[in-house]
């Protein structure tokens, strides 16, 4: 059974870090692009970052640039979302999410065919 497993969420203050982790297991995600999406209350699913299934192609929404960091560790199957001066309006749950397909260079919410269960990430002010 493959099943995404995010870790790392919790309350920080404006302008504080967390760094999430997503661990998978039932397969082997290296050849499958990897990526995070959030939602906040009342707000559709976003995507965040996405990694490319060799890790040379990075991609952010505008929101996020500059201050998060998407990498992964194949060996251990994991993706880690590192999140820098974070705001209040980063609150939401966050996602983990691997591409259906094979050697994709990005991610966006039609081509995800596992998800993991969410962590919640709450910035105070």
């Amino acid at each position: 059974q493959v099943q995404l497993v995010e870790s790392g969420g919790g309350l920080v203050q404006a302008g504080g870090s967390l760094r999430l982790s997503c661990a998978a297991s039932g397969r082997s995600f290296s050849n499958n692009a990897m990526g995070w999406f959030r939602q906040a209350p009342g707000k559709e699913r976003e995507f965040v970052a996405s990694m490319s299934w060799s890790g040379s192609t990075t991609r952010y929404a505008e929101s996020v640039k500059g201050r998060f960091t998407i990498s992964r560790d194949k060996a251990k199957n994991t993706v880690f979302l590192q999140m820098s001066n974070l705001k209040p309006e980063d609150t939401a749950v966050y996602y983990c999410a691997a591409d259906a397909n094979l050697w994709g260079l990005g991610l966006q919410l039609r081509d995800v065919g596992s998800w993991g269960q969410g962590t919640q990430v709450t910035v105070s002010s």
